[in-house]
């Protein structure tokens, strides 16, 4: 696990793909915390609902290594490469879903 995000090059300006889990509103599922691609902009479900979509979207695009919290109140990020939290001064307040 690295002490820092050795990936913050792959951070791009992204507009959400959706207003919650893409891919659970695709399916009828169901999600407790949204996260927020920093590459491309899918919005997926954190670890803790049950299809993990935030997850599986990195492993389906593993140049896509960093998410941010979708959630109202909430600054961090998360490199999954790296398994480091953190947050970013001078990022901007962090969007969230309606």
């Amino acid at each position: 696990m690295a002490d820092t995000c050795t990936h913050l090059d792959t951070v791009a300006e992204v507009v959400p793909s959706s207003d919650g889990c893409e891919d659970c509103l695709a399916t009828g599922g169901r999600w407790v915390h949204l996260r927020i691609c920093q590459a491309c902009g899918h919005v997926g479900c954190c670890d803790s609902s049950p299809n993990r979509h935030a997850t599986a979207h990195w492993h389906a695009h593993p140049d896509h290594p960093i998410i941010r919290s979708y959630e109202p109140g909430e600054d961090w990020w998360w490199c999954y490469a790296d398994e480091v939290g953190f947050e970013v001064d001078g990022a901007g307040p962090a969007p969230s879903h309606p």
